[in-house]
This record gives C-alpha cells, sequence and structure tokens, in this order.
C-alpha cells in the first residue's frame, strides 16, 4: 500500500499543492515552519481522521478559508493496478464530508481502513514520559489500524461518556432528580459498558501481541539486560489475576460490578469514574516502570520500539502502513538513526520529514521534495 497522488486545497498554510508520489522512500526538506510536516499530517488525518499535532479541525483549516480538502490516491501496491481516491472535506464547526471513488459516503468513519500509516514523530516521547492519555491514544491508533471499526467503537464511547457525565454532573447533590433519573443511567451504564468492554479487549490483546515485537526491537535499539515490557492498567480487573486477556463477557461483567460499587462516588462528583478513558498502560525495563526511571536515551529507545513493533504486528498481518517519520531524526543520535533506517527500509513507503537532508540515513535515500515559502518543489 503507497499513496502516489496528493492534493491539498486551504488545508493549513497550503492555498493549493499536488504531488505526484511513489513508492520507496520520498523525503520533504525545509527549514522549520515552510510547511514539510503539513503534507504528511494531511496523509495522515486521511487514514485516522486525527492528527499527531492537534486534536481539533480548526487548525488544518488555512486561515481566512471556510473549508479544507485532502485527497490522495492510493495504491494496493507497486505490482498491483487497483487504487482508491480517498477525499475529506474539512468544515470546522460543521460535519466533515468524505468520498470514496468520488461518490459521497455516509460518515467519514467509512474511510478509516483504506489507508493505514504508523506515525513517528518527536511528540512519541510522551508515550513513554507523558501521562496516560498518551498512552492511551497510543494503543487506540494500533487497534484501529489492525481493526478499522473499532474507530467507530471508540467514538461511539465517547459518545456515550459525554452523555453520561453531563447527567450525572445534573443530577449531583440532587436526590430526589437522583430516583428519577436512575432508569435513565441505566441506559447509559449499559451502552458504556458494552462499548468499554470491547475497547478494553481490543486494547488488552492489541499490547499482548505488540509485546514481543517491542521487546525485540529494544533490544536491537539499545542492546542491554532490561527488557521492555508492557502491562494494561484498569480498575475494573484484579491486580492478581491471572495473566492474559479476558473474555470480553468478563470485562463486561467487572465494569459493571464496578460501575454499581463506585455510583455514590459518581453521583457525588458528576463524572464517570469506570472505563477505558480512565486506563493506562504500564511499560517497564526490567524491573522498573519507564515513566520516571529511565533515561532519555532509554526513553526514546522505548518510544522507537514500541512504534517499529507497531508496523511489525501490522505487517505480521498482511497490512502494508505507510511510514510517517516526522522531523525525527533531528531528535536521534547517530546509533538510533542508524537502527531506525534499517527498521523501516523495508516499508513500501517511508514518507520522510527533515529540516537537513543531511539528518537522514543514506539508507533512506530516495525520492526528494524541497519546502519552502509555501511551494514544493521536486530536489
Amino acid at each position: 500500500m503507497f499513496v502516489d497522488h496528493l492534493t491539498l486545497a486551504d488545508f493549513r498554510s497550503y492555498s493549493h499543492v499536488e504531488l505526484e508520489l511513489a513508492a520507496g522512500v520520498t523525503t520533504f526538506v525545509g527549514a522549520n515552519g515552510q510547511g514539510k510536516t503539513n503534507l504528511v499530517e494531511a496523509v495522515e488525518y486521511l487514514s485516522t481522521l486525527s492528527s499527531h499535532r492537534v486534536a481539533s479541525d480548526v487548525p488544518l483549516v488555512r486561515a481566512g478559508a471556510e473549508r479544507a480538502v485532502v485527497r490522495t490516491r492510493v495504491r494496493a501496491g507497486a505490482d498491483d493496478d487497483r487504487a482508491l481516491v480517498l477525499e475529506l472535506e474539512i468544515t470546522p464547526g460543521r460535519a466533515n464530508k468524505a468520498r470514496l471513488n468520488r461518490s459521497p459516503l455516509r460518515s467519514p468513519r467509512e474511510l478509516v481502513g483504506a489507508l493505514r500509516t504508523v506515525v513517528f514523530s518527536p511528540e512519541d516521547l510522551a508515550v513513554v514520559k507523558g501521562d496516560p492519555a498518551e498512552r492511551r491514544r497510543f494503543i487506540d491508533s494500533l487497534v484501529v489500524g489492525r481493526w478499522p471499526r473499532l474507530a467507530g467503537v471508540k467514538a461511539d464511547y465517547e459518545r456515550v461518556l459525554r452523555q453520561r457525565n453531563t447527567l450525572l454532573k445534573s443530577l449531583s447533590g440532587r436526590s430526589r432528580a437522583m430516583a428519577e433519573a436512575a432508569g435513565t443511567l441505566e441506559v447509559w451504564d449499559d451502552n458504556l459498558v458494552r462499548l468499554g468492554a470491547e475497547l478494553v479487549h481490543a486494547r488488552m490483546q492489541s499490547l499482548a501481541d505488540l509485546a514481543p515485537f517491542t521487546a525485540q526491537w529494544y533490544a536491537d535499539i539499545a542492546p542491554t539486560n532490561n527488557v521492555a515490557t508492557a502491562r494494561y492498567q484498569t480498575a475494573v480487573l484484579p491486580a492478581e489475576r491471572e495473566p492474559g486477556v479476558p473474555a470480553r463477557a468478563e470485562l463486561v461483567e467487572a465494569m459493571a460490578s464496578e460501575l454499581r460499587r463506585r455510583r455514590g462516588d459518581e453521583l457525588q462528583r458528576g463524572l464517570t469514574l469506570v472505563g477505558p478513558h480512565r486506563d493506562d498502560v504500564v511499560l517497564s525495563l526490567g524491573e522498573l516502570p519507564a515513566r520516571g526511571y529511565a533515561s532519555h536515551g532509554e526513553s526514546w529507545s522505548y518510544a522507537l520500539s514500541l512504534r517499529l513493533g507497531a508496523a511489525a504486528l501490522l505487517r505480521s498481518e498482511d497490512v502494508q502502513p505507510v511510514l510517517i517519520l516526522d522531523d525525527v531524526f533531528a531528535e536521534l543520535d547517530a546509533t538510533r538513526r542508524q537502527r531506525l533506517a534499517a527498521g523501516v527500509g523495508e516499508a513500501e513507503q517511508v514518507l520522510v520529514t527533515a529540516a537537513v537532508v543531511e539528518d537522514v540515513p543514506a539508507e533512506l535515500d530516495g525520492h526528494r521534495f524541497r519546502v519552502g515559502g509555501g511551494e514544493v518543489a521536486a530536489a
């Protein structure tokens, strides 16, 4: 799978740009602030309907424009003539519109899965050193990369969570209202548990499948006696339970039980305190958690190992993701640059951004574009 054409209209800094791309490595070179990351961000956004840089659509639309359009043509493979044209119209404050092969789709979520990506960026360090939300975002990106329909499950869970929180907040401190709304709250509980258990199961399964790939990559990138491990942490399951991925039915029962137990706390605080939005992934090196104990170099090695592991897991399932390396080489020492280059070099397509071409290892030599002054030109 690779992108062979990219069109942007009023996306980020570009009023209009069209690029012919190819399989293999393509590098976008330009000074900071010239728009090279905007190009690969557009590819990522069509793949996941999200960006590693921002949480809302507003910054994606060029200043002064009402909407942005991103369009790509995706080839099934170098020896496969089949192609899909993916298009997304981004309009902040309104529903975005999607098209597949020029035909309108009912929802942009129907695009998810047509193009798979794995993104490496300086923000990856936060997966290891940052808050639990960063690790949840990482594992959810892998879940959706493996099973695109889970994007809908996640979106539905987040919608139910918002509505349940609104109800809890309205009930806080009102005993009569609590009794009247008990039935309504139970309906939201059932939906929260059903969707939450499916999402947690997918996260735990993905983490278990990812573990050997990550451990191997960490050993290759940072030879050490410490083994990189990861454990899913959720309050709905006892810490002393047997290792392994529980059945969905077990997760449903455990989440429902924990909701009942925390009902009083939730009503008092007006907030949902149980569910996958409260979970974490504990990353460890040897016996110690990476967060707070790993050095800067160890943290970078772990972050790279997670991304390389994710790409390897997808390839093991016959999915060839487009790899996006956004300004990541400038953050790495020479050894880690070489090992990352070795890890991504066999991908069908690699899109790289760099401020200076010297940052990119020679092993990733390929097609090159110069980005500057609002223009993108073949170097």
